[in-house]
């Protein structure tokens, strides 16, 4: 996103996060769905690429996971410091979406 954009917007280093998040959670439904088609699939063939699918989308799942671990979007294992980013992000969301009106 063009800084300009991300000063006026006021999200900053918003933008990653939010893009990183939302991949992540599509990635989740993805896993999700493709393990739910694999278990109604019933000609071996169809299984076969399903689980295919299914591997690349959970070790898509795993890259994405780790970027954000690394770079603080994301704590899986401490509760606390999770639900403190989360009312980080809800609070700029509240902020962006005054500023918005």
């Amino acid at each position: 996103m063009n800084n300009l954009i991300k000063k006026i917007t006021g999200m900053g280093g918003m933008t990653d996060q939010v893009i990183a998040t939302d991949f992540l959670i599509s990635t989740k439904a993805g896993v999700r769905n493709l393990a739910f088609a694999f278990t109604e699939s019933a000609t071996p063939e169809v299984k076969q690429e399903l689980r295919s699918q299914l591997r690349v989308a959970i070790d898509t799942h795993a890259t994405i996971s780790t970027y954000m671990i690394e770079n603080g979007y994301y704590y899986p294992h401490q509760f606390a410091e999770q639900m403190h980013l989360e009312r980080n992000t809800s609070d700029t969301a509240i902020q962006l979406n005054e500023k918005m009106q």
